[in-house]
């Protein structure tokens, strides 16, 4: 399920069309992980959930994939109005 998206948000990774947020970029930090994880549980993992976001209407899509070290990591992130992909917040799973 939503393959055509996944494999769009792994070209925009692989062309480094993205934008982190403070607040993924806050969290990113917090947990100790680097951008090249990041990348890294998009390039490895799967959609879990879509979500609209309530304000804007814009869907979010939670990825789960593994960091270079193999830990678990989830990534809500959605693409922008300027056809980038945008790290909403990130955690460990």
């Amino acid at each position: 399920m939503y393959e055509r998206i996944l494999n769009q948000l792994r070209e925009k990774v692989r062309t480094r069309q993205y934008v982190m947020t403070v607040h993924a970029d806050e969290e990113m930090d917090e947990d100790e992980l680097t951008i090249y994880d990041v990348e890294s549980v998009i390039l490895s993992g799967k959609i879990i959930e879509r979500q609209k976001d309530q304000g804007t209407g814009e869907w979010k899509y939670l990825v789960k994939g593994e960091t270079l070290a193999g830990e678990r990591v989830v990534t809500v992130i959605k693409i922008g109005p300027t056809d980038k992909l945008i790290f909403i917040t990130i955690y460990r799973d």
